[in-house]
């Protein structure tokens, strides 16, 4: 594709060479496609024994929601009959005591921050997610209390009981997702929504008092132009939220965009995919001036926050850092990182595959090994700790990763690097020590990101056969 003169100069000058601005969202390294069964199995025990473990992250996956938007391929199964929420917290609280045996006590074990996702969480009952809570801090020994907990919500399940429940328990930040204030858009996303139900699930999260509200939009959504991308826009900003996400539209295989699209033809896909590249970028660049120039600040191409939201939100936890610190993930679709090791359980996006997944979990006794994963030796490692900083607006200080590795970006990515300065994705002035991105930059994330895969996960990402 090309990108016009309007566009390159709306997301930042010079225009790059020729590239597909939208390739994927990288929210992990290595990618979970990369994963594959460990023939070895093992002992959590064993690969917890000499990781630090002062300053963990702990995520708790719920796998339900009661409807799958069009575009979504999370982990995650519509409805849950026959007491399946009650038969997934019981495995929960199997998986939870066994990890927290194998963390062992012999050092310190707290966790920083703690998130529940999905799926839906607030899919759960008001006393499911007491219980939640309870596994989270009772087992684990996490004080919800006392450190920063995210949760995401939907609109139809942002219930007063439930979040009356999420408030008392200590969550400091809510997140839903509403993708779009007009009716029309979120019909046209397959999310079957209205304004008005939309509006009084934002009520409900305000008067829960919880500190921090993200909203999440889509931009990129067939018939959308500037015109109703500003209104959804603007009824977000009437609640005044701490945070906002603006997500570009992904259609992806076995979604059901992805099912639709598909009975146009590939030609016909291929025609129009320069156009929606151009439309993707173009309602970027309209939805990030629009909110710097409302007192957001960008913190990524993604995610923007409010000059005046609470210190915890702006800073994060005191001392966690997502490129160094290691995650414990409980449930089917979490995963756990230590510094050699990144597991999980299998992977799906088809329906059935997901079943059959979910139905496994909850049936497991044993949860001492690690069954799905990627290792992660000292090159992925530098990659990994490149892209997690790079794709943050504030960058990556040199001096932080010549700590670590007793290198520089510079030398161990000589070609990546030289290859997004001359696309202008660099940042020419900034300042002595920091390696940025420019506002090109920022907003190419998502062909920058897996630009610097390594060729080992790629191939394994391209060798996953999807289910």
């Amino acid at each position: 594709m090309t990108i016009s003169t309007a566009t390159a100069t709306a997301t930042g000058t010079p225009a790059p060479p020729a590239v597909r601005p939208y390739e994927s969202y990288v929210y992990a390294y290595p990618h979970k496609t990369a994963y594959r069964p460990l023939p070895e199995r093992p002992a959590l025990r064993e690969l917890w024994a000499a990781e630090p473990k002062d300053a963990l992250s702990l995520y708790l996956h719920i796998p339900f929601c009661e409807v799958r938007c069009g575009f979504c391929n999370l982990f995650t199964r519509i409805g849950a009959p026959e007491e399946l929420t009650t038969r997934y917290l019981d495995a929960l609280d199997r998986q939870a005591v066994a990890v927290r045996d194998a963390l062992g006590d012999d050092a310190p074990v707290r966790f920083a921050a703690a998130a529940f996702g999905g799926g839906t969480p607030t899919f759960l009952t008001a006393d499911e997610l007491e219980r939640l809570c309870d596994i989270a801090e009772k087992r684990m020994g996490a004080d919800l209390l006392a450190v920063p907990l995210s949760v995401e919500t939907s609109p139809s399940t942002a219930t007063a009981d439930r979040l009356a429940v999420l408030a008392g328990r200590g969550t400091t930040r809510v997140s839903i997702g509403v993708q779009s204030f007009v009716d029309e858009e979120a019909r046209a996303a397959v999310r079957p929504q209205r304004r008005a139900e939309v509006e009084a699930a934002l009520g409900r999260i305000r008067d829960a008092r919880i500190p921090v509200l993200n909203i999440d939009l889509i931009y990129g959504i067939d018939g959308q132009t500037e015109r109703t991308w500003l209104t959804s826009l603007d009824a977000a900003l009437a609640w005044r939220p701490e945070e906002l996400y603006l997500y570009p539209l992904y259609v992806r295989p076995l979604t059901g965009l992805h099912r639709l699209g598909a009975a146009a033809g590939p030609e016909a896909e291929a025609l129009e995919q320069a156009a929606w590249d151009e439309q993707r970028l173009r309602l970027y660049a309209v939805g990030r001036d629009h909110l710097l120039a409302r007192g957001y600040e960008q913190v990524s191409m993604r995610m923007f926050r409010h000059a005046d939201a609470p210190r915890e939100s702006q800073d994060g936890p005191e001392d966690y850092a997502c490129q160094t610190d290691g995650m414990i993930g409980l449930g089917c679709g979490a995963r756990s990182y230590t510094a050699a090791l990144h597991y999980s359980f299998d992977y799906a996006v088809d329906m059935r595959e997901i079943r059959s997944i979910i139905d496994g979990f909850t049936a497991t006794g044993d949860f001492s090994r690690a069954e799905v994963g990627r290792y992660v030796d000292a090159a992925e490692a530098r990659r990994r700790h490149l892209l997690q900083s790079l794709l943050q607006a504030a960058g990556l200080p040199l001096a932080d990763y010549r700590a670590r590795f007793g290198t520089d970006p510079r030398e161990d990515f000589p070609a990546e690097l030289e290859r997004f300065a001359e696309r202008g994705w660099l940042d020419a002035q900034a300042p002595e020590g920091l390696l940025r991105l420019s506002p090109l930059g920022l907003a190419h994330s998502d062909a920058l990101g897996p630009a610097l895969f390594s060729p080992g996960v790629r191939a394994a990402m391209a060798a996953y056969e999807r289910k």
